[in-house]
């Protein structure tokens, strides 16, 4: 009895400290989120001042909820690496990728995405709820939400309507084109990388998946620098990108050294994506999307769609054709868990763009 006893405290204890630590984690989120919202109102009569704020903020958020679309399977295969030598690498190709970008398209780090209708205008003045637009984004990355960063920020400054429909139009499609992809290309290979992608890795999966998460990574960057951008004067100067680069290249030193946070964890739960070979498979197949999207018009769009309708697509397909142990019940349940938070995110950024950009506001509701 007096074991029993014992044992029950002990567990007991363990669960207190457990709580204990959450509640902590909780109240510095809290606190971050609260000193973000005063920075933002605080700013707002200064435009000057306001845009590099939501660009701070934006940068943060972006980084912590979208780009784990692109290094979420490079975190999760490579977890027994130090997380600064990930962060070297992908800070690196970073630097590489938007240099070019701003030497090649005149000062504009968004690969022209900002050139498309109703971005074209560089902000002149902020509402409170345009700079305070990454916040929501935070709440909703602590949620595990993947959400459309593209659709949430750029919806707050789009001076037409018709360009929100535009993004909106090739984000949704783009969940269409990556699951039916993922569908025939998993579908293809299932039974031979089950046959063959056994045992221990041979030593060219890691080049192999480092170079195939660099493409993905550039097409990434080439594709989403305009969610962060959007605040920024189209053409940035030296001083300017500088700031740009450093900011950026902060939050993905935070998102190495923290493993991906919370919104990993849509990664890592789905089938095998620890394991190098699959990991690099599905980085070479998204990179491939991106491209052809990146190619296709110069309209911005969410990669988050793409990114969940890859992976719910190479789920649903392993399952059926028996690579994976997971029932399709469960499967179809992650798919559409995965659809669901993010469509909750696109209802959110709808109704946060109405409320913030008063253009959106006439053009939606009338004035």
């Amino acid at each position: 009895m007096p074991a029993d006893s014992h044992l029950d405290t002990g567990t007991l204890i363990r669960k207190r400290d457990t709580l204990f630590e959450t509640a902590r984690n909780e109240r510095g989120f809290l606190l971050l989120v609260g000193v973000a919202s005063i920075a933002a109102a605080a700013s707002t009569p200064f435009p000057e001042v306001a845009r590099w704020i939501g660009f701070l903020l934006a940068a943060y958020s972006t980084v912590a909820n979208d780009s784990i679309q692109t290094v979420g399977t490079f975190i999760a295969s490579n977890e027994h690496r130090r997380w600064w030598v990930l962060w070297a690498f992908i800070g690196g190709v970073f630097l590489v990728v938007v240099t070019a970008g701003w030497l090649t398209h005149g000062g504009d780090v968004s690969y022209g995405r900002l050139s498309a209708k109703g971005f074209t205008e560089t902000p002149q003045a902020f509402t409170f709820l345009q700079v305070a637009a990454p916040v929501v984004l935070l709440i909703l990355t602590r949620l595990r939400m993947p959400v459309s960063t593209s659709v949430l920020i750029l919806s707050c400054f789009a001076t037409e309507a018709s360009g929100v429909g535009d993004v909106l139009i090739k984000s949704v499609s783009g969940y269409g084109v990556a699951f039916v992809t993922a569908v025939v290309a998993f579908g293809a290979t299932a039974r031979v990388t089950q046959r063959y992608m056994t045992g221990k890795p041979s030593r060219w999966w890691v080049p192999a998946q480092w170079i195939a998460t660099a493409t993905l990574w550039s097409s990434w960057i080439m594709q989403d620098m305009a969610n962060l951008a959007v605040y920024l004067p189209r053409t940035l100067n030296v001083t300017e990108f500088l700031a740009f680069v450093a900011v950026v290249a902060g939050g993905l030193g935070v998102l190495f050294f923290l493993r991906g946070d919370k919104i990993q964890r849509i990664v890592s739960e789905k089938s095998s994506v620890v394991d190098i070979r699959p990991a690099t498979t599905i980085d070479f197949v998204y990179a491939v999307i991106l491209f052809v999207f990146v190619k296709a018009s110069p309209i911005p769009m969410s990669t988050t769609w793409v990114f969940i309708g890859l992976l719910a697509g190479r789920e649903l397909v392993m399952i059926l054709l028996g690579a994976s142990d997971r029932p399709f019940r469960q499967g179809l349940r992650i798919a559409g868990r995965d659809l669901l938070y993010t469509s909750i995110g696109l209802v959110v950024s709808i109704l946060l763009a109405i409320v913030a950009n008063p253009v959106f506001h006439d053009a939606i509701l009338g004035k």
